[in-house]
């Protein structure tokens, strides 16, 4: 059955397809960019200093499943509202024609902070993890759905060389096997099912149980409220990532406090 990241991965292939320019000359340029910020090393250190979840706060303008959030949203005060509530790390989606980013909303709520930032997007070629480090991002996502698998080993290892840490994003406990092949220390559950598109409450319970110790485990999807942190963390998940609660709230700030004191 046709799911929903089939349409936006075809389109994204298509210009993966389309993209002329040399891809040694991109690993080039993006292997002279200046050191990154570690996003796995600071969520690691978060969870352990601190009580409570680390949260990865998530910038983005709308949703395939919720339309329009903050279509006029400006990226670096977002950004520093996130920081001051205690992200631990950013979010951005640079995704132009399903979500409404770019790679400038990026560029600048990672000036506007000292956060370690994650790309998300939707990672299909090489070009595309060159990209992300150009154009500044610490992490790639690397969702397990769409790649197969000597393409996931590939592009991790690739983001590994360029400096940038791979977040393995899964939905089953299959794709979580194919992940920890694939060498992820980093793995997101995401709780939305690619074929209904509703969210799935039991996924992150389920699917702690077979990551090992020692995998950062990263909840994403459907966190709606502190009560949700606190179910998640007693699964095991250190980390959520939450973008359109904060994204709806009238005080993200406070938003988050609450999801981290949760």
């Amino acid at each position: 059955m046709a799911t929903y990241l089939d349409s936006i991965l075809e389109w994204h292939r298509e210009r993966a397809g389309n993209d002329d320019r040399p891809l040694e000359a991109l690993l080039e340029r993006a292997r002279e960019m200046p050191p990154g910020r570690s996003f796995e090393a600071t969520l690691r250190s978060a969870a352990s200093e601190r009580p409570g979840v680390a949260v990865i706060a998530e910038i983005k303008r709308r949703s395939p499943s919720k339309g329009e959030l903050v279509p006029d949203l400006v990226a670096a005060p977002m950004a520093q509202a996130y920081e001051r509530g205690g992200a631990s790390c950013l979010s951005i989606l640079t995704d132009g024609v399903h979500f409404g980013g770019s790679s400038v909303d990026l560029m600048e709520a990672r000036a506007a902070t000292s956060l370690p930032v994650l790309r998300k997007d939707f990672t299909v070629w090489e070009g595309d993890v060159a990209d992300a480090r150009m154009m500044g991002a610490d992490a790639v996502l690397l969702i397990v759905a769409a790649l197969d698998q000597s393409q996931l080993v590939d592009l991790l290892a690739l983001a590994q060389e360029l400096d940038l840490d791979g977040l393995v994003e899964c939905h089953d406990e299959a794709e979580v096997e194919r992940a920890l092949e694939a060498g992820a220390s980093m793995v997101g559950v995401n709780q939305r099912d690619l074929t209904t598109f509703e969210v799935d409450g039991q996924r992150a319970e389920r699917l702690a149980k077979v990551l090992p110790d020692g995998v950062l485990k990263v909840a994403e999807s459907g966190i709606d409220g502190p009560a949700a942190c606190r179910r998640l963390a007693d699964a095991g998940f250190s980390t959520v990532l939450v973008g359109e609660h904060l994204m709806r709230s009238n005080d993200p700030v406070a938003a988050l406090r609450s999801l981290i004191e949760a």
